[in-house]
């Protein structure tokens, strides 16, 4: 991750304007806050991937949400709609006016989290199979060129997610799109997070998938309830939950559940705060132990000592020649 971090870092002053392609069922957490410092105030085309798997109503207003920021134009679409996605092309040319002259390239750079279909995106952008694509993360390794012609330079990068995921509750919803591989999180940690989210925001098609009279308040009564109607039974009539996970998780997945976005808007604000609040919180209370330790009252941890010997540490003077 780091490696394809400094390769975008080090071809983005040669780049006119960025292809960011999100998953838009999870349009905040697909996002690589890396991505958006590195980038600056370059253009950026934001392009929701997988709108076919998305709630169209919630996708209309993360549109309107990531367009309020400066030089961003959305652009939604599937994998099945090969004609509107080259119309990327002349929406580049569009918000670069200024190099619409046909006299120099646009050069454009893709970038991405793993699985969010970049590489479909690039084939179809190129009318040939330059990109290995697979429904598994991390399958682009190398950064690429591609002349997609009519003036416009394509670089591809590497999809990356980032070394510390803030928001935790961003880590569930990768996982639960696919975006983090199954052997990095647990299924019924996962599958517990998805069930309590679609009880309370999608309640009918729950009810419809999993042929249920009522939706349950709780997370594991309704996978309890889901198990029993598909078998997914251990010895004796125990719950599988493990299974049942699994099944949900796929299912959500591949789209069987319906059109689902798993987070919207309002529901990330707001989660920024707390994550923020969170943080300072963390900040004040390491200032207030420290004190402690200065004032004799607190034992210090090892963590403590470190920074406490970091901070008192005498920088080197120079040697007189």
């Amino acid at each position: 991750m780091h490696k394809a971090q400094k390769e975008i870092k080090d071809v983005l002053p040669s780049v006119d304007l960025v292809i960011e392609v999100l998953d838009a069922r999870i349009p905040y957490s697909s996002e690589n806050p890396a991505i958006k410092q590195l980038r600056g105030d370059k253009p950026c085309i934001k392009v929701l991937s997988k709108t076919d798997l998305a709630d169209p109503e919630l996708t209309l207003k993360w549109q309107e949400y990531l367009e309020q920021e400066k030089g961003v134009r959305t652009f939604p679409t599937t994998t099945e709609q090969p004609a509107k996605i080259k119309q990327i092309v002349d929406l580049c040319r569009k918000m670069l006016p200024e190099k619409d002259a046909g006299i120099k390239s646009i050069n454009t750079m893709i970038v991405g989290i793993p699985n969010v279909g970049k590489s479909t995106l690039i084939n179809t952008l190129a009318d040939r199979i330059i990109a290995q694509t697979g429904n598994v993360p991390a399958v682009t390794k190398v950064q690429q060129r591609i002349n997609l012609g009519s003036g416009i330079v394509l670089f591809d990068t590497p999809g990356i997610l980032w070394p510390k995921i803030e928001n935790p509750n961003s880590s569930y919803r990768l996982a639960a799109s696919g975006a983090i591989k199954d052997t990095a999180m647990d299924y019924e940690d996962v599958g517990f997070f998805a069930a309590d989210y679609l009880i309370k925001a999608y309640p009918e098609l729950m009810k419809e998938r999993f042929s249920l009279e009522y939706i349950p308040s709780t997370e594991i009564e309704f996978l309890e309830a889901a198990a029993a109607k598909r078998g997914a039974l251990r010895a004796g009539g125990r719950v599988n939950l493990h299974k049942i996970c699994e099944v949900l998780i796929n299912e959500l997945r591949s789209g069987k559940l319906g059109r689902i976005t798993l987070e919207t808007p309002s529901m990330v604000i707001a989660e920024e705060h707390q994550v923020a609040e969170l943080a300072a919180q963390k900040i004040l209370e390491k200032e207030q132990r420290k004190q402690r330790f200065k004032d004799g009252s607190a034992t210090p941890n090892k963590r403590d000592l470190k920074d406490q010997k970091r901070e008192e540490k005498p920088t080197k003077k120079k040697r007189r020649r």
